[in-house]
């Protein structure tokens, strides 16, 4: 307990460490743009929380720190000195004691919000998460929904090794009953995060711990309270003809930097960002694949089973294969326990060269 304790302040400060080492200033350089606007992905959901929070007296915050120390990644910043300890509620170091609490309240007509310090941590609670919350609407016969969020930190973070560097997005995706969102920019986080908090379902909301210091542009209608974002619509960022790069969370920006690059060769990369994982919006992957006739997915998960692989199944299950002219290419963690020696983790998980390698790949070019 007090190796947890510890970690949880010294997470955000290896974060930032890492972030500025390694990806803060390539992630910022590419958004700053000439929107009215901006908001950094942490500012955006907090937003999001603000914002219901105020609309409904039902939602609230339940989990470890996210009161007094105003979250471990300050997430939850000023929260509880707007609406009171009844409202944003510290917890003891037991994760499956605080999701049962939650989805207790959830069964019972209130809208909880709640956070773990890593999706990591969340492990001791998957029972309550996957069973619980997970089933009961439909084991009790459409009687009681369980309408909750469990939000939080998810994937490869920076120098906290194997236990502490998963990506759940296949996990829970797998669940029926669950909805899985991944979000990756300041409006996907505020858009998506008030629809999970206002939908009768349980969802669960994989952030990016690397991801919250990086500012976006934000417009004038994601600016606005009532600004929503539907849970199982992907968005196309970036257009293109000559081969399809499907991404979420942080594995968006490095697609996005592959695509500037292979456009200085002459490729036209289409850049889909996923946004929800379950309901997985097949359709606009396939519509992209019709155009481009190539796909390459992109996940900072381990390569068995995850996300790319759903993807593979589903487009080989489909009328899009037909129009694939070269076979697909998965881009993914390495299939290793994420080790803790930096140089040996920044070999670990997919960055901008090995996407543009696997996309000109797909379109049979040498590397």
């Amino acid at each position: 307990m007090a190796t947890r304790a510890a970690f949880s302040r010294l997470a955000p400060a290896l974060a930032h460490a890492r972030s500025a080492r390694s990806v803060g200033l390539r992630l910022a350089r590419g958004y700053a743009t000439q929107s009215e606007h901006t908001m950094t992905v942490r500012e955006a959901l907090n937003a999001a929380m603000e914002e219901e929070m105020l609309r409904d007296d039902k939602v609230f915050i339940i989990g470890e720190e996210v009161a007094r120390y105003n979250g471990a990644y300050k997430v939850t910043k000023g929260l509880l000195d707007k609406f009171g300890e009844k409202r944003v509620v510290d917890t003891p170091i037991t994760e499956m004691g605080f999701a049962g609490l939650a989805i207790g309240s959830a069964f019972g007509g209130l809208r909880p919000i709640c956070e773990f310090m890593t999706f990591n941590f969340a492990m001791q609670a998957i029972d309550q998460i996957v069973n619980s919350a997970g089933k009961t609407h439909y084991m009790s016969g459409g009687v009681l929904p369980c309408p909750i969020v469990f939000r939080g930190p998810n994937g490869a973070a920076a120098g906290v090794a194997a236990q502490h560097s998963q990506d759940y997005a296949s996990w829970y995706g797998q669940i029926p009953g669950l909805k899985v969102v991944s979000p990756w920019s300041a409006e996907d986080c505020k858009g998506l995060l008030k629809s999970a908090i206002r939908d009768p379902n349980p969802v669960v909301f994989l952030e990016n711990e690397l991801m919250y210091g990086v500012t976006f542009p934000m417009s004038s209608e994601a600016m606005s309270d009532s600004f929503l974002l539907p849970i199982g619509k992907a968005k196309v960022e970036r257009e293109g003809s000559d081969v399809t790069l499907v991404a979420h969370s942080k594995m968006v920006t490095h697609s996005l930097e592959a695509a500037d690059e292979l456009a200085k060769e002459g490729i036209k990369a289409e850049v889909i960002n996923l946004r929800s994982i379950r309901p997985l919006d097949i359709e606009t992957i396939k519509a992209s694949i019709k155009k481009t006739n190539r796909l390459v997915t992109v996940e900072g998960g381990f390569p068995a089973f995850g996300v790319g692989s759903e993807i593979c199944a589903q487009i080989i299950e489909s009328e899009a294969f037909d129009y694939l002219d070269a076979p697909v290419e998965r881009v993914t963690g390495a299939d290793v326990p994420t080790p803790y020696a930096a140089n040996l983790e920044n070999l670990t998980f997919p960055d901008t060269p090995v996407i543009i390698k696997a996309a000109r790949r797909a379109l049979y070019r040498s590397n």
